[in-house]
């Protein structure tokens, strides 16, 4: 179907990043592009050929296929393909086919590069990575959003002063915004109540609305803490309001800032570390979600947040070990307490279960099993009370079966890598991202050298662990390129985690038994297996830019949760995202499936 000018101006007005062009660059876009009417299984691009362009789906449905001829992708209405390849190296990286009749828009190779040049939101929409995150903000330059309380508390103005400082004392607040609906008419705080009324001794059926400062000054949420600063300073107060459209959503106080400023990981780890139960180490815990946000608005890269909440963790499974120790009296044989999942791979978010084992001296005797059970019990109940909740598939020390000396240990594995049934693999992929924590590091030592060396020489358990690992795939379908979840609690989601960066974090483990690598953390796995030629550079890189995107996408989804006053978790609705973070999200999910397809014929090293 041929297209009129006005057509393709009106539908790439609804198209991202060509949406934010000016109007005049969009009437040029629409002179300079080729169209493509064509029918259906038509080959648009052959692996390997150089591309015509960026192409964008005006009318019908396109499959991507990798070089094994998987299915990575089917994209519809406004999706866009073929970029990844053409500004790599100007060849197809996958191979495209209509799935049915389709009208396909294309960007000629030199006018993309035009538009990348000329158009930051162009090179933003291009650019696949995420971008240098790593000046991490200060209390200064994060935006209000973070630092405010997002439901202040209100009063009507005909409310009692009385009530009004009972409602402080009850809430534990030093002030209270005064509102009608959602119009801020002023704010109360204690020192009004000390100042006007007790010390003008007013009589008990004033209300609010007499002591009130009316019209206080606000701030918008988009505004940053330096004016939040400035504003206190300058006008000598304690309380600022923060309004949106003439909206109130929420407040800041001098307490916030003193709160923001001393939610930090090294604070907490210190406090952790001085704690004298698991209740006190609980009061600390409860701010990682606080800091979660902190650190994410603060700019930090996903590997740095995951590494320094997964190092509270840390903190708090050795101060529980320590109390245990003075609890039980010393351990009759040397020990090891180890972490596996995200723990072990010092990946840990806002939604951490924990899995765990003990590895003990082999002079271990019967007599002495009871006292290893009873430091699993104390050490799993108190990460339980610090909300690290009991692991759903009994992976913990407290198990019989995961608290064991060394020799049962190597038996362990032996009989895996020997036997790899679906347990084996199941029980393989936790166990292989063991990370030391507490005891004696040389109780590990020698049995992650020696299991490594056993992987290496046994292909058929590398092919099953290869299998397993190919069960978690990316969330691919035909809905704007996504297959959500289909029922249940989470229906209409993504899962961020076991078809996000679970994937990937299988991927990382493959190669690093591939090349017998001792690195656990999903990233240093990578970059460790491009060093040792297990991955080739472009591989690698590909997969972080993909992992990185994932993992910082689960991060912001998270973050959103905790200021919107919810529970941090994994599920992500797709209409959360624009067109922008969908498009950038599905390009992610694609690199991940067509390296998964590759492991799984054998070509570990794509290209």
């Amino acid at each position: 179907m041929p297209l009129s000018h006005d057509e393709i101006t009106r539908f790439l007005k609804s198209v991202h990043p060509y949406d934010a062009l000016p109007a005049e660059t969009l009437d040029d876009l629409s002179e300079r592009i080729d169209v493509l009417d064509v029918e259906e299984n038509y080959p648009v691009y052959e692996l390997g050929h150089t591309l015509p362009g960026v192409f964008v789906i005006y009318e019908g449905q396109v499959e991507i296929t990798d070089e094994n001829g998987a299915v990575v992708s089917h994209l519809g209405l406004r999706n866009s393909f073929g970029e990844r390849g053409l500004l790599k190296d100007g060849k197809a990286a996958t191979k495209a086919r209509t799935h049915t009749a389709s009208v396909l828009i294309v960007l000629p190779p030199d006018l993309v590069r035009e538009l990348i040049d000329r158009h930051d939101v162009v090179s933003k929409f291009f650019n696949r990575s995420r971008g240098d995150r790593t000046n991490p903000q200060s209390l200064a330059t994060s935006a209000i959003d973070v630092l405010m309380a997002h439901d202040p508390a209100t009063c009507p103005a005909d409310t009692p002063v009385q009530k009004a400082a009972q409602m402080m004392r009850d809430k534990k607040i030093s002030s209270l915004c005064v509102t009608e609906a959602d119009t801020l008419l002023g704010i109360a705080t204690l020192r009004d109540i000390s100042g006007k009324f007790v010390a003008n001794a007013m009589p008990g059926t004033t209300t609010v609305s007499a002591i009130m400062t009316r019209d206080p000054v606000t701030l918008s949420p988009t505004d940053i803490g330096s004016d939040v600063l400035h504003v206190m300073m300058e006008r000598g107060i304690g309380h600022i309001p923060i309004s949106e459209g003439g909206r109130l959503v929420g407040i800041v106080t001098q307490t916030d800032l003193t709160h923001y400023q001393a939610v930090n990981s090294a604070e907490l780890v210190r406090q952790i570390a001085h704690a004298a139960t698991a209740e006190e180490m609980a009061q600390v815990t409860a701010e990682i979600p606080q800091l979660l946000v902190q650190l994410v608005a603060g700019g930090n890269r996903h590997e740095i947040v995951t590494r320094l909440i997964t190092d509270i963790a840390d903190t708090a499974t050795r101060r529980l070990l320590a109390l245990a120790d003075e609890k039980l009296g010393p351990p009759p044989v040397p020990y090891l307490w180890l972490a596996c999942g995200s723990q072990g791979r010092q990946e840990q978010t806002g939604v951490s279960d924990q899995d765990n084992c003990l590895l003990l001296d082999d002079s271990v005797q019967d007599a002495d099993i009871p006292y290893f059970a009873r430091l699993a019990k104390y050490v799993s109940d108190g990460l339980d009370t610090c909300g690290y909740f009991y692991c759903p598939g009994d992976m913990m020390a407290t198990n019989p079966r995961w608290c064991q000396p060394v020799r049962v240990w190597r038996d362990y594995f032996k009989g895996w890598i020997a036997k790899p049934n679906p347990e084996a693999q199941m029980l393989a992929s936790v166990m292989f991202d063991l990370r030391p924590i507490g005891g004696q590091f040389e109780l590990f030592a020698d049995l992650q050298a020696d299991t490594l060396n056993a992987v290496s020489a046994n292909s058929i358990f590398v092919a099953h662990m290869i299998s397993n690992s190919l069960k978690h795939t990316p969330p691919l379908g035909l809905l704007r390129g996504f297959a959500t979840i289909r029922s249940g609690e989470h229906r209409n989601t993504l899962d961020l985690k076991h078809n996000g960066v679970v994937p990937v974090v299988d991927l990382a483990r493959i190669y690093s038994l591939q090349g017998q690598l001792t690195e656990a953390n999903t990233r240093a796995r990578l970059k460790a297996a491009e060093a040792s030629g297990v991955l080739s550079h472009s591989g690698a890189q590909d997969l972080l830019d993909a992992y990185d995107l994932i993992a910082e996408t689960r991060l912001e989804h998270q973050v959103g949760l905790v200021k919107s006053g919810e529970k941090p978790d994994n599920y992500l609705p797709p209409s959360n995202l624009s067109d922008f973070e969908r498009s950038h999200l599905r390009d992610a999910f694609v690199v991940v499936k067509t390296m998964q397809s590759a492991v799984g014929h054998g070509r570990g090293m794509l290209g």
